[in-house]
């Protein structure tokens, strides 16, 4: 068992045995009181999730540097005065599982009581809100992970590039060196990939020769053996890092990992005022036939429809300047001029608008069309063509 999630609340009381016993009420869950120091302990066939309470008289007064939150969430957590310790045993009965228990019980205790979680594997705080809609939505591991950059001596290839949150998945944490700034964006995603994979009991192997999904071969190295050849670095950079991660490779056992992250830089290339410009003028053109086409949708037809809008996020939080990030939404009903659809990814630079999240969109708003099938993405001329099929007369 180790603490993963803490809830800071505002109140320095626990909340009463009579209140969580009918919060926890169902068939296949027990709730133990008062064992083994706990407050309590949510108990099912296959897992366990033990809560233990500190109050605290004063408030904290500062937010650890770690960690990553809007100024809202920071705030609260300076001043709570209720910690509850959430604690489970990563990988049981199964990694994802075992997470997604503790989030559960982290998520009714704050439906019970004002707070903040905060992910200590991850170093993340998130609000009632978003614990819900993890719970919730589409699994996406960019709620369990961070990603840092640590420059390690000098030069334009520096960069360890490392993440924190998968022991609550019972895996290691992976990293990389030599990453340039401009291929940062690119290691991050990548992790991703990797990093879901790990989650649900699927990665590679230590030392097993593995492709991507763009073909391209690595293989994971136990860190200490990682590191073991890297030139001219201080090992107490590692400081604090030593356990619990491996070191991403590629099949020969060197750093240059530069062939597999050519293949993600493509998606963080920003778009021309011209290729905007297009995308608009084609949009405007197809909608009619792109909206009929879909209303003409078979049942079984493997289609997916794809709309691109500009949403309103708040990186600096609510206090600050808003800015616009545009998302892909898949359609699921359209009306008139508005669209119900589930964003395809969500969000890059907030957690406002969630992989998996139904939003709306008004047809003025969308800038760019697609169209999937099978899962892969057409190419205009082959989306074009498979919207002007069968129009009615």
């Amino acid at each position: 068992m180790r603490d993963v999630y803490i809830v800071a609340t505002d109140t320095a009381e626990p909340l009463a045995p009579e209140v969580l016993t009918e919060a926890f009420a169902a068939e296949d869950v027990k709730l133990v009181f008062g064992e083994e120091g706990c407050l309590f302990s949510v108990r099912a066939e296959a897992s366990r999730v033990d809560v233990k309470f500190e109050p605290r008289l004063t408030s904290l007064g500062w937010t650890p540097d770690l960690l990553t939150g809007t100024p809202e969430l920071r705030e609260r957590l300076e001043n709570a005065h209720g910690f509850y310790r959430v604690a489970f045993e990563p990988g049981s009965p199964q990694p994802s599982i075992a997470a997604f228990e503790a989030l559960w019980t982290v998520r009714t205790i704050l439906e019970l009581s004002e707070g903040v979680a905060i992910d200590v594997t991850a170093f993340k705080l998130h609000s009632a809100v978003d614990v819900e809609e993890i719970t919730e939505l589409d699994f996406d591991i960019r709620d369990h992970i961070s990603v840092h950059a640590q420059p390690l001596g000098e030069g334009e290839r520096n960069n360890w590039v490392h993440t924190h949150g998968m022991a609550k998945f019972a895996a290691p944490d992976v990293e990389m060196f030599h990453i340039p700034e401009d291929d940062l964006a690119a290691a991050e995603t990548f992790f991703q990939e990797l990093c879901t994979d790990l989650a649900f009991g699927q990665g590679p192997a230590v030392r097993q020769v593995i492709s991507t999904s763009v073909g391209m071969g690595f293989q994971l190295l136990p860190s200490d053996e990682g590191r073991g050849n890297l030139y001219q670095v201080d090992q107490e950079a590692f400081t604090g890092h030593t356990q619990g991660f491996v070191s991403v490779v590629s099949p020969e056992g060197r750093h240059g990992m530069s062939d597999i992250l050519k293949h993600y830089r493509g998606r963080f290339e920003e778009e021309t005022e011209e290729e905007a410009k297009t995308k608009q003028e084609a949009a405007t053109r197809l909608l009619p036939i792109f909206k009929g086409r879909y209303m003409r949708k078979g049942l079984m037809e493997p289609l997916a429809f794809l709309v691109r809008a500009p949403f309103e996020v708040h990186p600096d939080g609510e206090a600050g300047e808003p800015e616009q990030e545009l998302l892909w939404v898949e359609v699921v009903q359209w009306d008139d001029d508005n669209l119900v659809g589930k964003l395809v990814e969500g969000g890059t630079r907030t957690t406002e608008w969630r992989k998996g999240s139904h939003v709306e969109v008004d047809d003025s708003q969308i800038n760019a069309l697609a169209v999937a099938r099978e899962g892969r993405q057409l190419e205009p001329e082959e989306m074009e063509q498979l919207l002007q099929l069968e129009r009615p007369a």
